[in-house]
């Protein structure tokens, strides 16, 4: 049994050598395989790579070849761009002294030419002095005798050919305008009756006058405070007037005094309610004039404090024209007109309406009317072009189409017959400040205001004043009357310049 154990063991270490060394065997045939297969692959790499460096080389220098003939293909072109710069060079310069050469003729030409004309001038000079010489007179002596005869033999030439074209102009304008304006004054052919605010009120009885006076004069002063009028009761009978400035109190007392006499019971507390009531009522009437006004033109958008201003003047009057009517007629032919014209309605119309919307508060407002009306008109965020019909209408040249349009339907309105009436006071100061600017003038000898001051006849002197002259003074006595006198309409200048000539026979 040992022995058998003996035996297993033994081979099973023969067994277990024997393995180490056929694994051996195999593995270093394993990598004596690697080694040869590794060696290969170096040596076909080597092969590649002498491939790769020759096709290399072969590219660079065909790179290089390249290079040459484009780099000797530019230097043949620069080398002619080079002559080629050369040669223009070498004609610029040719042409630069070309041209020195003629600039030098020409300085040298105009040096010649000075000459020659400080020669003539010299000559000239010595002619003069001779000629002076000769005639007696000097230069400025010889000018104004030459003047003075030109002007004699050509002025009445002169006067007669501008007398011609003025005229000629005039009738042509004039019968422009008349085809233009007749259409409009026939479509705006509206009332122009004048509507004055009465400032008196009529009495059942004299007995009246006693009730509104009161007991120590109370009752009439109680209605003086409270409208800030003036009540004034004389002897004319079953009548008493109203005086004040403001032409809305005057409506206010006469409205109140009105329902006073009617109720029959005057004392302070029923005056100061009858007043109240017709403050009320006058505001609505106001309002109501002023909205009425509006639809009679087409006007919308307007402020309502704006449209009680413009009511307030249902109760005001210049030279007896009622101004409400009068700016509804002007609105009406502003827009007639800027249709006619191709200006725009718009602004023509609402410039005519409010033209004189300063007139509404001008006796509570300190300053005249125009600038008045243009500062309420800006107030209430109306535009220039509408403001500024406040100021146009009353300047000589208007800045815009519109307002010229303006202030001729203004012109229009007031100058119809019967419009606008003056007091015997006004017409004749009008008549003496008429005849005063004329007779102002150098050589006017006598001034007659006629036609009711449509027109004014002037004298002159003779002696002092010739026709051409006169033609001139007429223009110039007509436009300092425009500039300094107010008044409706136009006013004819007619000037006169009559020569006498008396001798005696003996």
């Amino acid at each position: 049994m040992e022995i058998l154990l003996i035996t297993l063991l033994a081979g099973l270490i023969i067994g277990i050598f024997a393995g180490y060394l056929l694994r051996r065997l195999v593995a270093r045939k394993s990598v004596e395989s690697a080694e040869a297969r590794a060696e290969k692959i170096l040596a076909e790499a080597k092969i590649k790579q002498q491939e790769i460096l020759l096709q290399g080389k072969d590219r660079a220098l065909k790179i290089i070849e390249d290079g040459k003939r484009e780099e000797e293909s530019r230097r043949k072109e620069l080398l002619y761009t080079q002559k080629r710069l050369e040669n223009r060079e070498a004609l610029f310069d040719q042409k630069f002294l070309e041209f020195q050469e003629k600039q030098q003729k020409l300085y040298d030409k105009v040096e010649q030419v000075e000459k020659i004309k400080e020669e003539v001038h010299k000559i000239r000079d010595q002619e003069m002095e001779k000629l002076q010489k000769i005639a007696g007179l000097s230069l400025d002596g010889a000018r104004q005798e030459l003047l003075g005869l030109v002007e004699k033999s050509a002025g009445e030439e002169l006067m007669s050919r501008l007398r011609k074209m003025e005229q000629t102009t005039s009738e042509e304008l004039e019968e422009k305008a008349r085809g233009l304006l007749t259409p409009v004054i026939q479509r705006i052919a509206s009332s122009h009756a004048a509507e004055t605010t009465t400032s008196s009120v009529s009495l059942p009885s004299d007995e009246m006058k006693g009730r509104i006076i009161g007991k120590e004069g109370r009752n009439i002063k109680v209605i003086e405070q409270l409208t800030g009028t003036e009540i004034i009761v004389d002897e004319t009978p079953q009548m008493i007037t109203i005086s004040g400035f403001s032409p809305i109190r005057r409506q206010i007392a006469k409205r109140a005094l009105e329902k006073l006499i009617q109720d029959g019971r005057i004392h302070p507390g029923r005056i100061e309610e009858a007043i109240d009531e017709s403050k009320r009522e006058l505001a609505l009437d106001i309002k109501k004039a002023g909205e009425d006004a509006l639809y009679q033109v087409g006007v919308t958008g307007i402020d309502p404090k704006l449209v009680q201003i413009l009511g307030r003047l249902k109760y005001r009057t210049s030279y007896g024209q009622h101004i409400l009517q009068h700016s509804i007629e002007v609105a009406n032919l502003s827009a007639v007109l800027a249709e006619e014209l191709g200006a725009n309605v718009s602004i023509a119309k609402q410039g005519g309406l409010f033209h004189d919307i300063g007139k509404a508060v001008d006796h509570d407002v300190q300053g005249n009317h125009t600038d008045i009306g243009y500062n309420i008109m800006k107030k209430f965020g109306m535009s220039e072009e509408i403001a500024y019909a406040c100021i146009g209408h009353h300047e000589d040249k208007p800045k815009t189409i519109e307002a010229v349009i303006n202030k001729v339907a203004d012109a229009i309105s007031g100058a119809r017959p019967g419009a606008r009436k003056d007091t015997y006071e006004q017409y004749v100061k009008r008549l003496e400040e008429l005849e005063k600017i004329a007779a102002s003038f150098p050589g006017v000898e006598k001034v007659y205001a006629i036609q009711a001051g449509r027109e004014v006849r002037i004298f002159v002197r003779p002696q002092e004043i010739d026709d051409y002259a006169a033609f001139q003074l007429a223009k110039e006595i007509a436009k300092k009357i425009e500039s300094e006198l107010n008044y409706p309409g136009e006013i004819k200048v007619t000037l006169i310049r009559e020569t006498r000539v008396i001798e005696y026979a003996r």
